[in-house]
């Protein structure tokens, strides 16, 4: 099913963005893992709207709500179930949107799938609004992936054209560093991509930008070849992050460019283990983590509701017609995504982690 992730682990997401309450429920999570919900509320609230400037003025507490799996602070080996409740819509914005369907979103491609029956305010279940769930999953995912050593971070890697001006050494200082409302390595960069996103915004338009992760801690031997590999378990599930458009990891695209000389990442010895002095390949090779940090890039579209006129049509008159949309939206979406990128990445590590777990319990 298209809303449902996961092999070990079963994540499925519900609701629409306008809807009494969005959620999750996370099955396959063993008994005896601990849950720290403050902690769990201070990385919903690096996603939540609201924020600054560059977020959408909507305010929700993005409060979750859990029915089941956890008991005095662990999980209880029960389906674990959570809602947000959504209290800040504006359902009247978005009412002409199934007839003159926005450019750049599911509109058009809902209403040709579902007839008319779909959900349209606020985007409904196609929405951003639906990665507060995600980060549910994922918040959690990144506490039980904590206590195995393993951690994730991420950061804006460029906005509009401005590079974070820091290369990403996933060390343990940096993947703390990263955990504020406008991520960014270089605070002189942040700030003026924040400078970059008040213009795109004063002239009704938004920006697009590229997140970096990183997965520090694994051991090498997880993932599987072929189909099963580490790129292709986390591809699946960021690109059900709305917006994002492209992955790479590691050198990514660059390694096109590279002989084979340049691309090998030569093997050392650093302390007893085998280490690899550079990491073109991102920590994977084959499907499987070679025990380098694992990296990867996320490229995020620019916000497609703008309020400069654009042109669309009326799909009950099918004659062109001009389109300027209403309502409240991100002028970029890009700082509000990185701990959805983190959230996704640890959902998908964790996912292999319990698989790898059980295979070598069978053994």
């Amino acid at each position: 099913m298209s809303s449902t992730y996961g092999e070990s682990l079963k994540l499925s997401i519900f609701g629409q963005s306008h809807g009494p309450a969005i959620g999750m429920t996370l099955d396959g999570i063993p008994a005896g893992l601990p849950v720290d919900q403050e902690a769990l509320q201070g990385f919903l609230n690096r996603r939540a709207p609201g924020q600054g400037d560059w977020a959408t003025p909507r305010r929700e507490e993005d409060r979750p709500e859990f029915l089941s799996g956890l008991l005095e602070g662990y999980t209880c080996g029960a389906p674990i179930a959570a809602v947000i409740r959504n209290h800040n819509t504006r359902s009247g914005d978005y009412a002409n949107l199934k007839d003159c369907p926005r450019p750049g979103h599911a509109d058009f491609t809902a209403q040709v799938k579902y007839g008319g029956y779909q959900d349209a305010a606020g985007g409904g279940h196609f929405s951003g609004r639906l990665t507060a769930p995600l980060c549910i999953a994922g918040g959690l995912c990144k506490q039980w992936l904590a206590l195995e050593g393993i951690g994730i971070g991420a950061h804006i890697a460029q906005i509009g054209g401005i590079p974070d001006g820091e290369s990403f050494h996933p060390l343990a200082p940096q993947l703390e560093q990263v955990g504020s409302p406008f991520p960014t390595l270089s605070p002189e960069a942040g700030a003026a991509m924040a400078r970059r996103i008040a213009q795109a915004k004063a002239q009704g338009d938004s920006l697009g930008g590229v997140i970096q992760c990183a997965v520090t801690g694994l051991p090498a031997g997880l993932g599987e070849p072929m189909f099963g590999g580490i790129e292709s378990r986390i591809a699946a599930i960021v690109y059900g992050i709305p917006a994002v458009k492209g992955i790479e990891f590691g050198a990514g695209f660059r390694t096109a460019l590279m002989s084979g000389s340049q691309c090998n990442d030569p093997f050392t010895l650093e302390g007893g283990r085998i280490r690899t002095q550079t990491n073109n390949a991102g920590g994977i090779l084959g499907g499987i983590s070679t025990g380098m940090p694992v990296l990867f890039q996320v490229a995020v579209k620019p916000t497609p509701s703008v309020s400069v006129p654009q042109q669309s049509v009326s799909l009950s008159q099918m004659t062109a017609q001009p389109l300027v949309v209403k309502g409240r939206h991100d002028p970029c979406i890009v700082p509000r995504a990185v701990p959805v990128v983190e959230a996704a990445a640890a959902i998908a590590v964790f996912d292999m982690i319990l698989g790898n777990t059980q295979t070598n319990r069978r053994k």
